[in-house]
């Protein structure tokens, strides 16, 4: 049976790191993955450390200003495009629509959002939610699957927050 969701603590800011690491090895192609959390809380962190993890290997910038930053890295032994989003600035919904965003979701892209309550209700459905919490020592992570490919994903994570 797969995994719906996990309640993990990241004692610091290498806790975070590697599970955005451990992510990186079990994502697949046409996930779409929705960061919830306030600001500081480490959507960016963790969504950097996955895509170095996966191969990037230059500067991983927050899009707060673009809206949205294609890498290109290796997932399950191929080239994929994972699109990072942040749609914190966003001025609503149809903004997402205008700039043609709705078509990077698809079989061959990982879709990794930001703020994806600015782009209700056009925004696809996601597959994983990661909702970071700051705590008092460090932060509460919960990863949800809300669809088949989100469970294999989460089924296939194996994460040691104290390694």
């Amino acid at each position: 049976m797969s995994k719906q969701s996990l309640h993990l603590h990241l004692p610091d800011e290498a806790a975070t790191a590697r599970l955005g690491a451990d992510l990186a090895q079990v994502l697949t192609p046409g996930l779409a993955v929705y960061l919830h959390g306030d600001l500081g809380a480490g959507k960016t962190a963790l969504t950097r450390a996955l895509l170095h993890a996966a191969g990037h290997q230059g500067r991983v910038k927050s899009p707060t200003y673009t809206l949205a930053e294609p890498y290109e890295v290796k997932i399950a032994d191929r080239m994929v495009t994972v699109i990072h989003f942040d749609l914190y600035r966003m001025a609503g919904p149809e903004e997402f629509l205008d700039a043609g965003f709705r078509e990077h979701f698809n079989e061959n892209t990982v879709c990794i959002v930001e703020w994806p309550e600015k782009g209700d209700p056009v925004l696809p459905p996601p597959d994983i939610h990661v909702s970071l919490m700051l705590a008092q020592h460090g932060r509460d992570v919960e990863l949800r699957a809300l669809s088949d490919k989100g469970h294999q994903c989460l089924a296939r994570l194996k994460f040691a927050p104290n390694l």
